[in-house]
């Protein structure tokens, strides 16, 4: 899997100006008048919104890692916008200002209407429904000619099956960090270790493997805030090439999943081979939060005996 090492951590992080900001929003969206907003939100981008209705997303220099890419983002985004239909925010422009650790990159994209579910207090029938909507978009895009996405050059991923398998047992160390193989998982005759290794052995020969988006979570799906009708999904720079079940795994409630997955099969049901590898991602990822989110964990004890008999 890509190293989350950043890659010039030194380097100077400025808020840019809003005469730079215009600036660069001006190459190419010529009427734009003036900055309205700036997300702060600590990742590896700084976003501003201009005139409310426009976003120039800037990489931050110390956050640069290999596995994020604006560049990458644009590319996807342009794909996607061939296709009628996928709610993604559209690419009005793509460039870089200067050179080493103080050169800017960055995308001028149009603003995502709604708000993250993540800030969104959904009541019951509108959150499924969202993840629904959800799950029909990552569908379609999953579904979409891959060659084009490996050809790109700019999406890195697994080559083949080995290096998903690969991926799957770095997520099985990932649980194994902070606790003891032998812990006994609550209400079933297993252990943390033995079940890792009975998942791993559950794994299909063979599966799937399609450009993903890498996170579609909480932040990064957005809804109305009256009615929390899906509006669309934002964030592509960390997208890669693996089994498409890996982006179903960041919703971890089992409501969520539920609804997610429902979605994600609405059009057309997927494989048997699909599923086993689905039940396998969901069992690591539940070790996962067992491991190191002790607040979630019920919950992943509740869905670890829900799909043990099925594994």
């Amino acid at each position: 899997m890509p190293s989350d090492i950043y890659v010039q951590p030194e380097a100077p992080d400025p808020v840019l100006s809003e005469t730079v900001v215009l600036a660069l929003v001006r190459a190419h969206v010529p009427a734009a008048h003036a900055v309205t907003g700036v997300d702060e939100s600590g990742g590896e981008a700084r976003t501003y919104a201009v005139d409310e209705a426009v976003i120039l997303k800037v990489q931050r220099p110390p956050q640069l890692r290999p596995r994020t890419s604006l560049a990458k983002e644009a590319w996807f985004l342009r794909r996607l916008a061939e296709e009628p239909g996928i709610a993604v925010p559209r690419v009005l422009g793509y460039g870089r200002q200067g050179s080493g650790p103080t050169a800017i990159e960055y995308t001028v994209l149009t603003r995502m209407p709604g708000i993250a579910l993540r800030h969104a207090p959904l009541d019951a029938p509108a959150r499924p429904a969202a993840l629904r909507a959800l799950g029909q978009t990552l569908r379609r895009i999953h579904g979409l000619p891959q060659a084009p996405f490996q050809q790109s050059g700019l999406i890195p991923g697994d080559g083949d099956w080995a290096a998903v398998q690969a991926r799957l047992e770095e997520l099985r160390q990932l649980a194994l960090e902070p606790i003891a193989p032998d812990a006994p998982i609550p209400g079933t005759a297993t252990t943390v270790e033995a079940l890792g290794r009975r998942a791993l052995a559950a794994l299909p020969a063979r599966g799937a493997r399609v450009a993903l988006h890498s996170n579609p979570g909480p932040e990064h799906t957005f809804v109305d805030p009256a009615t929390g009708a899906y509006q669309g999904l934002i964030d592509f720079g960390d997208a890669y090439i693996s089994h498409p079940a890996f982006d179903l795994r960041r919703w971890r409630a089992p409501a969520d999943r539920a609804a997610l997955f429902a979605g994600y099969t609405a059009a057309a049901p997927v494989d048997d081979d699909f599923l086993a590898t689905w039940r396998v991602v969901q069992v690591l990822t539940d070790l996962v939060v067992l491991a190191h989110y002790p607040d979630r964990a019920a919950e992943a004890v509740a869905e670890i005996q829900h799909l043990l008999p099925d594994l």
